[in-house]
């Protein structure tokens, strides 16, 4: 229990270099993930990251740290309700 509070009081930061290596930390589940598409719940809500040739380079579900390297087109933010998660699958498939 001690574990999920200090998961819900970390920041949650984004940072990208040149468009090729993100540093996420704040990151509480990776959903799925392929070269093309990564999706995860992070402290402030889901987040897709769309790209080519992109590679999980790190993933610490204990600290919430994540590496990504990659060529990145675009990452989108979902709802910051992070307890919602089988909604997105019965969403897609209604």
């Amino acid at each position: 229990m001690e574990n999920k509070a200090i998961k819900s009081q970390q920041n949650h930061i984004v940072h990208i270099e040149n468009r090729q290596k993100v540093d996420i930390t704040g990151v509480i589940n990776v959903a799925t993930f392929n070269e093309e598409n990564i999706v995860l719940f992070t402290q402030m809500g889901g987040l897709n990251i769309k790209g080519k040739n992109l590679k999980v380079n790190k993933l610490n579900v204990d600290t919430g740290d994540m590496c990504i390297e990659g060529e990145f087109l675009s990452m989108t933010y979902t709802a910051k309700e992070v307890g919602n998660k089988e909604s997105i699958f019965k969403k897609l498939f209604k």
